[in-house]
């Protein structure tokens, strides 16, 4: 799938038997939790707070090491949290350590200047040895008042933050981290940091650093307005950065981040939404394979008549440039009433191509025709070992009831979910979860909520599947739910 667009299947090859039946196993509602480890939990228990009420992961994995970054325990109804958690593993996920980084918040241990903090992202620079943690420092008044990454040698301990950026016009939003992997690249080592002003009516900016994140330049990018982006690097060095501007766009560098070409329009989108939740609709999650394809999913309803519920759906590209027509993770037929939301794509990087194993968490309810009382979340993945081209899909865990969770500005897990692949070959979604704790999740009751960071135990193998991914789309109108940019999202 590399850089050939999927083959257009045409209403009549689905109803093949042997598909039809694989298509109702998927959808049923037979399908199994698998042993999850809980991989970190709240420490907090300031009362103007939401505890325990860990939310929003972001995961890299290099090596036999897996880290997972997230907002780590207080959320604030208004924006932020007490800290940035960590839940690390330097066996493939076979053992875990959690903790929060140092020096951010008063809340940190040793404390730091700021209030709040919140949208983590984390990447790794071999080249420096360096494990880089990406978030937006808040401040007293609830405003993202500037760019930090955080640096680890072992993705165990942290040191004190760096600032990228800072400024007292600008409201800091939505950053995010990617680093060149590959040693044959000219531009080996080099990390990137991409956030948005919010004061500027979400104007992007990146900035970039090739010492292992000690010091950060501004890069040259062209005037855009968008928020909630995601970069790769492909092997070559190209920098690839997939952002959401009410439609998704790239961005590419190829001299090292010095400066950016675009937009490149990935696609448009199509959204309905979760009943009762902040689901990230509108922004994507962006993975790259060992041949330097880029992935980009997001949640789109196209697939669906009338747009009556959304779908995973997902976009490939070669160069960032050129992007495929978006194609439909088969996780249930276009009929179904269930809506999925927030994925988090992940794909094996010693794969490639027509063989590259790619795999997409997303969260989901049987039907958006509930209350808050009513909805009903589960976790899913689907796996693919042909390049997204045919699919399975198991039940991670569930349920879970909206009233578990801390409600800011909706029911809330995250903007953005993650999938990273261990160097064994099998998946690691470090994603929220929660449990009932015999009330609903109440703002200043350290009791009543328990929302957590997990992980599948020993990993999820790939087991790619028979089921195509759908490409028959049945909705081209505006979407239900308002998306574009100007959104205040800490």
């Amino acid at each position: 799938m590399a850089a050939s667009r999927l083959p257009r299947l045409s209403g009549r090859a689905l109803v093949l038997p042997g598909v039809i039946l694989m298509v109702v196993a998927l959808a049923g509602n037979a399908l199994a939790n698998v042993p999850i480890t809980t991989v970190a939990q709240d420490p907090y228990t300031n009362t103007n707070a939401y505890h325990k009420a860990l939310v929003e992961p972001d995961t890299f994995s290099f090596g036999s090491t897996i880290v997972g970054t997230f907002q780590g325990g207080g959320r604030y109804t208004d924006g932020g949290s007490d800290d940035i958690g960590f839940a690390t593993s330097t066996d493939n996920g076979t053992t875990w350590t959690s903790g929060e980084l140092p020096s951010t918040t008063t809340f940190a241990t040793p404390p730091g200047p700021w209030a709040r903090i919140s949208d983590p992202s984390v990447a790794y620079d071999p080249q420096d040895g360096k494990w880089l943690i990406a978030t937006i420092a808040i401040n007293a008044g609830v405003i993202g008042a500037a760019v930090l990454v955080s640096r680890s040698s072992d993705g165990i301990t942290w040191d004190a933050p760096i600032t990228v950026s800072t400024g007292a016009s600008s409201f800091y939003d939505k950053s995010w981290i990617g680093c060149d992997t590959t040693a044959t690249s000219p531009f080996y080592g080099n990390c990137y940091v991409e956030w948005d002003d919010a004061f500027g009516g979400d104007l992007v900016h990146m900035s970039r650093s090739t010492d292992g994140g000690l010091t950060w330049s501004s890069s040259s990018m062209p005037s855009t307005f968008a928020s909630g982006g995601q970069i790769v690097v492909q092997p070559t060095g190209t920098v690839v950065l997939a952002i959401s501007a009410g439609v998704l766009e790239s961005f590419i560098s190829t001299n090292g981040g010095v400066s950016y070409t675009g937009p490149h329009t990935i696609s448009s989108i199509q959204v309905h939404g979760a009943t009762g939740m902040r689901d990230g609709s509108g922004f994507e999650s962006a993975e790259i394979d060992g041949g330097g394809t880029v992935y980009v999913a997001w949640s789109d309803c196209r697939f669906r008549s009338g747009c009556s519920a959304d779908d995973i759906v997902f976009s490939t590209s070669s160069d960032g440039i050129s992007w495929t027509s978006p194609a439909q993770v088969p996780f249930v037929p276009t009929t179904s009433t269930a809506e999925f939301f927030q994925p988090g794509i992940g794909v094996d990087h010693s794969t490639q191509g027509g063989t590259a194993h790619v795999g997409v968490f997303a969260y989901f309810m049987p039907t958006n025709s509930c209350t808050s009382s009513t909805c009903k979340i589960s976790g899913v993945f689907a796996s693919s070992t042909n390049g997204g081209a045919t699919w399975s899909k198991i039940k991670i865990f569930g349920t879970i009831k909206q009233t578990w969770l801390a409600n800011a500005g909706g029911y809330f897990l995250g903007d953005y979910a993650s999938t990273s692949y261990g160097s064994n070959g099998k998946a690691y979604p470090v994603v929220a979860d929660a449990t009932f704790t015999g009330t609903t999740c109440v703002i200043g009751n350290i009791t009543s909520c328990n929302e957590f960071m997990s992980a599948p135990t020993g990993g999820l193998a790939a087991t790619g599947g028979a089921v195509p991914a759908g490409h028959v789309v049945l909705y081209t109108g505006p979407s239900p739910k308002t998306l574009g940019t100007h959104r205040t999202t800490i």
